[in-house]
């Protein structure tokens, strides 16, 4: 487990994080997402060991990462500006961190290269902006480490290749346990992939959930209803947290049981009612706004 506490960490005077603490479970996907200047790239480096907090401390496996390099051979940083050895090929990188990383997997470097149609003896600093991306992550995920921190992973990537590369994320974490900790300014890019997600601000964490604890806890509901007596009877028990009318169409968002929820409006025989799935991003702007924030302003 990644675990910061109350990680706190100045340039020059500006505040990059504040008191941010974080628990980052193993076999999960965390997502990190935030605004440019939230402080997502600051913490990231800070988990791998690159930069020093000014306070509190950040631990992998119990152990500080900072300065010991047993905790960092478990860590992987794929920054969102990746360094290449000057005429470097794609080999030339596994050669390099082969030497770094004991456990870094060749064999398998090798074939996704091959897969994702990348040329091995091309100089990298050549390649588009996609394909350096796409040689990073290959690299990370080979190196064998058992946590891979990832600054915007999907930036630059072709809508066919985030998913290929979501699917290869997917391979490693039920074959041998990865943990990715994807930071990304688009919460729409991990609302697929992620288990958890931790929403940060101004160096800040706002909110940090489970995202199926969030899933079965909040709903949505569309109504119909003979008349507003009918409505008020529905509605009378019920956690609403937001609501929108379109003529008689009615959508609420409630917090609750779903089988309890189901049974109070189905007894009072509305018109018409249904519940739909909520989209993560409808869930994050119904949580933020119980906490007082403006979602749409903070991510979109």
């Amino acid at each position: 487990m990644i675990k910061a506490e109350n990680i706190t960490k100045r340039f020059d005077g500006i505040l990059a994080t504040d008191r941010v603490s974080v628990e980052i479970k193993e076999g999960l996907v965390f997502g990190m997402v935030g605004t440019n200047g939230a402080g997502k790239s600051t913490l990231l480096r800070m988990m791998a060991g690159v930069l020093k907090a000014d306070e509190g401390t950040i631990t992998i496996d119990d152990r500080p990462v900072y300065e010991n390099p047993a905790a960092k051979r478990d860590v992987f940083y794929i920054s969102d500006d990746a360094y290449y050895l000057n005429n470097g090929t794609p080999v030339d990188m596994a050669d390099y961190y082969g030497a770094v990383y004991a456990g870094f997997h060749r064999k398998r470097y090798l074939e996704l290269l091959d897969q994702l149609g990348l040329p091995l003896c091309r100089k990298v600093s050549t390649f588009s902006k996609g394909m350096k991306k796409q040689v990073s992550i290959l690299l990370g995920v080979c190196a064998g480490t058992k946590y891979l921190l990832c600054d915007e992973t999907f930036d630059g990537l072709d809508p066919v290749m985030r998913q290929a590369v979501k699917s290869i994320f997917a391979k490693e974490i039920t074959e041998r346990g990865l943990t990715p900790v994807l930071a990304s300014h688009n919460l729409r890019e991990l609302e697929d992939i992620c288990d958890h997600i931790g929403l940060l601000h101004k160096g800040g964490v706002l909110l940090s959930r489970d995202l199926e604890e969030m899933r079965t806890g909040i709903h949505k509901l569309q109504c119909v209803f003979e008349d507003e007596e009918q409505a008020s009877r529905v509605l009378l028990g019920l956690e609403v947290i937001a609501k929108e009318r379109r003529g008689r169409l009615q959508t609420f968002t409630v917090r609750g049981v779903r089988e309890e929820i189901e049974a109070r409006v189905a007894a009072a025989e509305p018109v018409f009612f249904e519940m739909l799935p909520l989209t993560l991003e409808e869930i994050f702007i119904s949580e933020t706004e119980v906490a007082g924030y403006d979602f749409k302003k903070l991510i979109l």
